[in-house]
This record gives structure tokens, C-alpha cells and sequence, in this order.
């Protein structure tokens, strides 16, 4: 962990909002510090397998992390410490992480950053450049750039919340927002995007997720781990649903600006404010930029940022799934959520 000073957070920065990553902690910086070598031996304990043959995860704590991204965990969990106002976005891969990012970054900075202006930070930059992933943040050793950034900071993580430190899970100056998705659509949308950097077949995917053995995986946990984090402190966690925000869009934004403090007023609505976010951060519209059909970012993979926008749709998971491999994982998820009061069915 960095002995960099930690910015003292000022009324002024929080009125004000986050800014955008990219802006403070400049370009993508590639040098990876080694893990300390009880890293080493914690992970060389764990037990290991190589999703789709290739990438190798360990199984940390009941959850499947990539090896490359396991140091950050251990890192993360021994030497974060929460600042009042800090946000952290939480999400299964493949789930509406980019348009969470967009949405709460568009939200929280409206007041520096007006969604109809010109030169507005998501029409320059991709939402990935604006919010940090603090899983591969720690795990290269560049947590310092975390530790740069004013008050409030927004995050995101595609940890379970069994990973998250004591200091994230019972915070209660700090905010955790989750979105999950229909595990069908959700499994499509990581095939899709795997095959950018490893094409693989779909039936190999959908066996390892079946398994439970898939990046960030068992997704079954991971959605559990956050809805019951929700019920229990509904104040601090709030838990969305991909499909339920793309029905309403705009009454999702006004929920979601509420429970981050910074609601809209009367004037905002009449004026509006949440459906010119809403717009901004439409996949049509991000799809369109510049800045998201070209160049890739990432610090262990580098995927390009057309490759997060491919079709934002419900649904998808007909044209790849055999009604039998359909009914398999709906029955599978139905057994795991029994009891829960969360359940994907129809």
C-alpha cells in the first residue's frame, strides 16, 4: 500500500462530484509491482483450475478470482481504508458493469458536468477510464492512484461481497451499488466478449458456468452475497437489476441519484435532467463516440472498448441456447436462490 497522503475530502469536492480517472491518474500505466511473497504462498495453497483452458483461477474464500487479480484481493481486503462519500459499484461480469459506470458517473458529477454539454468527460473518454477497477488497481500495485483521487470517489469491483474488507461491508459512510443480470443474457454477454482476446465455444462456457466455475464465479453466490447485503442494510447496498432499468431507464436514474445523496429537485425533473442522462449514457449514443470504437484499455488484458458495447438487449440468450441447455440453468439457479426471495423466473 502507498504511504501517499490521502486527500482530505472538502464540502466543495463533494458538491462538486467525482472526477474522471483517466484525469488524474494520467495514461494507462503498465509496469505491475510483484507481489509480496506471502501473496505467493497463499495462492500456491489454493485450489486451481484453467477456465476454458487457459486462464487460470484460483479458489479464494469460496470465489473463483483469476490468478492475475488475486493479489489485489489480498490487498484489498488488508490495506483499503474508506473515505466518507466513496461509492463502489459492484457487478458478476457481463451484467451492466459499463452502464452503471456511465449512469453513476453521470449522475454524481452532473453539477461539474452537465449531461447535455459539449464537452461533457463519457463523450472523450470510455466509462472505464472514468471509474476505476480496483481489482486490477491493487493487484499491479497501483493502488496509489486510488489513494490521488479527490472526494467522493466512485469504484467498481466484480468481487463477492464475502471478499469485500470489514472496513467496505459495514461502512456506513460508504455506498455499495450492485446490478446483476438474467443469467442466460449474462452468460451469452461474457461469451461474446471472452472471444474478443480467446474465442472459445459456447458450450464450453455455458459447462463451466453450469459448474459454477467461471470467472468471478459461482455467479449464483455472487448475486446472493449482494442481495442479502441489500436487505440487510438497504441504506447502504442497493440492488439493481439490468432488465428492470432498461424498462424504465429514468425512474432508474432518480432511483439510483437518490440513494447516492444526490437526488434531482422538481426544477431537475421538469427540466429533464434524469432523461438527459438517461440519453448520454444510452448504449446508442456510446456506441456512436469515438473514443468507443477504437482503442482498448486494461492492465492485464487489453479489450477493446467496442467490445463493451455490442448490444445492450434482453433476450439474446434465444439465439444461442438449445431450450434443454435453457431449462438446465434456469433450474440450476432456481435451486440456488430456493429461499431467498430472489429468483430470475419469469
Amino acid at each position: 500500500m502507498s504511504t501517499m497522503t490521502t486527500p482530505t475530502p472538502s464540502a466543495s469536492c463533494f458538491l462538486v462530484g467525482p472526477v474522471p480517472f483517466k484525469d488524474v491518474a494520467g495514461p494507462e500505466d503498465d509496469n505491475h509491482i510483484t507481489p509480496p511473497e506471502e501473496c505467493g504462498h497463499i495462492i500456491s495453497t489454493l485450489p486451481t483450475i484453467a477456465f476454458l483452458g487457459r486462464f487460470v483461477h484460483h479458489q479464494y474464500q469460496g470465489a473463483w478470482v483469476i490468478h492475475e487479480r488475486l493479489p489485489g484481493v489480498l490487498s484489498f481486503q488488508r490495506s483499503f481504508t474508506p473515505r466518507p462519500g466513496d461509492v463502489l459499484l459492484a457487478s458478476p461480469p457481463k451484467c451492466g458493469t459499463t452502464w452503471l459506470k456511465a449512469l453513476s458517473f453521470a449522475i454524481m458529477a452532473r453539477a461539474a458536468y452537465p449531461p447535455t454539454a459539449g464537452d461533457h468527460p463519457l463523450l472523450r473518454l470510455n466509462p472505464h477510464e472514468c471509474v476505476p477497477f480496483i481489482d486490477d488497481l491493487f493487484s499491479a500495485g497501483q493502488d496509489a492512484k486510488l489513494e490521488a483521487l479527490p472526494s467522493p470517489r466512485l469504484m467498481n469491483t466484480h468481487m463477492h461481497h464475502s471478499l469485500l474488507p470489514a472496513s467496505v461491508a459495514v461502512d456506513p459512510n460508504l455506498k455499495v451499488v450492485y446490478i446483476c443480470r438474467e443469467p442466460k443474457d449474462m452468460l451469452v454477454s461474457m461469451w461474446h466478449f471472452g472471444n474478443t482476446i480467446h474465442p472459445c465455444d459456447f458450450s464450453d462456457m455455458f459447462e463451466s458456468v453450469c459448474e459454477g466455475k467461471s470467472p468471478d464465479g459461482p455467479i449464483w453466490d455472487h448475486v446472493l452475497g449482494y442481495w442479502r447485503a441489500s436487505k440487510a442494510s438497504p441504506e447502504r447496498v442497493l440492488f439493481l437489476r439490468y432488465e428492470e432499468m432498461l424498462l424504465n431507464p429514468v425512474e432508474s436514474v432518480m432511483k439510483l441519484a437518490g440513494f447516492l445523496g444526490v437526488p434531482f429537485s422538481a426544477v431537475d425533473e421538469v427540466a429533464g435532467l434524469p432523461a438527459d442522462i438517461v440519453k448520454l449514457c444510452s448504449i446508442d449514443t456510446m456506441k456512436g463516440l469515438q473514443v468507443n470504437k477504437t482503442g482498448a484499455s486494461g492492465l492485464f488484458y487489453k479489450f477493446q472498448h467496442k467490445s463493451y458495447f455490442r448490444k445492450g438487449a434482453t433476450g439474446d440468450w434465444v439465439n444461442h441456447m438449445t431450450p434443454e441447455m435453457a431449462q438446465r440453468l434456469d433450474d440450476i439457479f432456481e435451486y440456488k436462490l430456493r429461499g431467498s426471495g430472489l429468483s430470475f423466473s419469469s
